[in-house]
């Protein structure tokens, strides 16, 4: 797969004696998630939507007048985990694709009895559900809480620079550097991404002793919010 150029580079893989010619590809599967030559994940969040209507059909055909607990029981075990596996490697950030995520959720809280004529923010309201985008927001900072504290079996240094000075007494003690990218497709990017949200949070929150007390805390917190 050629990334970043459309130069007609050849490759080759040398094994017993012979030498082999490989095929060139626009997209690959690994670990279910898909990647293209772009790095653009439009085709991995039609595959995860289509993938979560097809349980969420099955989930309307059989369970008639679905209550709050019943709903909240199945959307999270079998429709919303097919919208957000490994959402870190592949986050969408074009709004068509965010669009294509959020309307399975969507669709799936009007199979509540008694909401189909509430707006869709009531009716989080009532479940005790956020859109999904912000949901990959808090997924993004409890995942660099756990990097940045070494809870993660990863060098942290791969992903950000923890600055080692601070001015002006702003920012937590986390504080990451943000690195200017070339390219708008390395914006986006899980290590760039998520820096302006991390750095918003208060001292207090980053702070945390353990991965349920941050996420309690962030969950408290509303300046990263969207």
């Amino acid at each position: 797969m050629h990334i970043g150029h459309n130069h007609s580079t050849k490759y080759h893989i040398e094994q017993d004696n012979q030498t082999y010619d490989l095929d060139s590809v626009d997209e690959e599967k690994d670990l279910g998630v898909i990647t293209t030559h772009d790095l653009k994940f439009s085709k991995q969040c039609n595959e995860a939507a289509k993938k979560a209507m097809r349980v969420l059909g099955l989930v309307k055909r059989y369970f008639r007048n679905l209550d709050i607990a019943t709903f909240r029981l199945l959307y999270k075990s079998f429709i919303r985990l097919h919208l957000e596996y490994s959402v870190q490697a592949w986050s969408p950030c074009l709004r068509s694709d965010i669009d294509c995520l959020e309307k399975v959720q969507r669709r799936a809280t009007k199979l509540v009895q008694g909401f189909q004529n509430r707006s869709y923010e009531e009716r989080l309201r009532r479940l005790g559900l956020t859109t999904l985008e912000k949901r990959r927001i808090r997924g993004d900072l409890i995942e660099t809480f756990k990097i940045v504290t070494n809870r993660e079996n990863v060098d942290s240094r791969q992903f950000f620079t923890v600055r080692e000075s601070l001015h002006e007494l702003r920012g937590h003690r986390y504080t990451l550097y943000k690195p200017q990218c070339h390219l708008s497709v390395r914006q986006h990017f899980f290590s760039h991404r998520v820096i302006n949200s991390w750095n918003s949070l208060p001292d207090d929150v980053v702070s945390a002793t353990s991965v349920n007390s941050f996420k309690s805390r962030v969950d408290k917190c509303s300046d990263w919010g969207i």
